[in-house]
C-alpha cells in the first residue's frame, strides 16, 4: 500500500515526468522525421557537460541560477553547431552528431576525473532524481514547456527548420536537470518510435499514452521493488512502446519503409 509519504513523493515525481512528455512527443517524431537520432543524447550530454563546467568552478556554482543558464549556454552552442553541420554535412550528419556525443562524454569524464564526488554527480546527470524533485523545481520547467508548444502551436513550421534546434536546446536543458540524460533520450524516442509506422488517427494521443503508462509503471515499480527510479522508468518506456507497436500493427494501417525514410532539413 502506498501511504502518504509515498505519495507525497511519487506525485512531484509524475508532474515532472508529464511535464517532459508534454514537448519531447512533439520533438521526438521531429527527431525521427530528421533522422538525427543521436541529437537527442548529443545536446542533453553536452547540457550536462555545462553543468559539471560550472561545478568545477565555484565561483560559477555559487552564482544564481547557475544550474540552468549554464547548461542551457553549451545547450545552445551544440544545438547551433548541429546545425551549422546539417547545412553542410547533411550526408554524415547522425555520424558526426554521434561523434560530437562521444566527445562530450569523455570531456566530463576527464573534467570529473579527479573530483571526489564526480562518479556521484555523473551518476545523477545521466540516471536523473526524477523521484527527488520538489514542486517548485517544475515551476520554470512548466513556463518554457508551456511556451515552446505555444510556439509551436501558433507556428508549427517553426520545427522544419533552423528554429527546430534552438526549442530543442532549451526543452534538453531543463529535462536533463528534471529526469537526466537516459531518461531524455528514452521520452524522445520511445514514444515517437512506438507510432512511427501507424497512419490511423489519434497518433498524438496514443504516443503521450505510451509515456504515460511508460512513467506510471516505472514510478510504480521503482518505489516498490526499491530499483532505481530512472532505470526502471527507461524499461516501463520500452515495454510499452513495444506493446502499442504491436498492438497498433494488428489493428491499424501502418506506412511502408519508403514513407518513414528520414528527411535531413537544414
Amino acid at each position: 500500500m502506498f501511504d502518504l509519504e509515498l505519495m507525497s513523493i511519487l506525485l512531484p515525481a509524475l508532474a515532472a515526468g508529464i511535464l517532459v512528455l508534454s514537448t519531447h512527443i512533439v520533438l521526438g517524431r521531429q527527431v525521427l522525421k530528421r533522422g538525427i537520432i543521436f541529437i537527442d543524447l548529443a545536446i542533453a550530454q553536452v547540457a550536462a557537460l555545462g553543468a559539471i563546467v560550472a561545478h568545477m568552478d565555484h565561483r560559477l556554482e555559487d552564482m544564481p541560477f547557475a544550474n540552468v543558464w549554464m547548461p542551457a549556454l553549451f545547450a545552445l552552442a551544440g544545438a547551433g553547431f548541429i546545425a551549422w553541420l546539417s547545412k553542410r554535412m547533411a550526408g554524415e550528419l547522425e555520424a558526426m552528431i554521434g561523434c560530437f556525443y562521444v566527445l562530450s562524454a569523455v570531456a566530463a569524464m576527464l573534467l570529473l576525473a579527479n573530483d571526489p564526488h564526480g562518479a556521484e554527480l555523473l551518476k545523477q546527470l545521466m540516471s536523473g532524481q526524477i523521484l527527488w524533485v520538489s514542486w517548485s523545481q517544475l515551476i520554470l520547467p512548466a513556463v518554457v514547456y508551456l511556451l515552446v508548444l505555444l510556439a509551436i502551436f501558433l507556428r508549427p513550421h517553426i520545427l522544419d527548420g533552423a528554429g527546430f534546434y534552438l526549442l530543442f536546446a532549451l526543452v534538453i536543458t531543463l529535462s536533463v536537470e528534471l529526469v537526466g540524460v537516459y531518461l531524455v533520450f528514452s521520452t524522445l524516442i520511445l514514444p515517437a518510435l512506438a507510432l512511427n509506422k501507424y497512419r490511423g488517427k489519434g497518433r498524438l494521443f496514443y504516443a503521450y499514452l505510451v509515456g504515460l503508462l511508460g512513467y506510471v509503471l516505472g514510478l510504480v515499480l521503482s518505489a516498490t521493488l526499491d530499483l532505481p527510479s530512472g532505470a526502471a522508468i527507461v524499461a516501463t518506456l520500452a515495454v510499452s512502446a513495444l506493446v502499442f507497436r504491436f498492438l497498433l500493427a494488428k489493428v491499424a494501417p501502418q506506412a511502408t519503409e519508403s514513407e518513414i525514410l528520414p528527411k535531413h532539413h537544414a
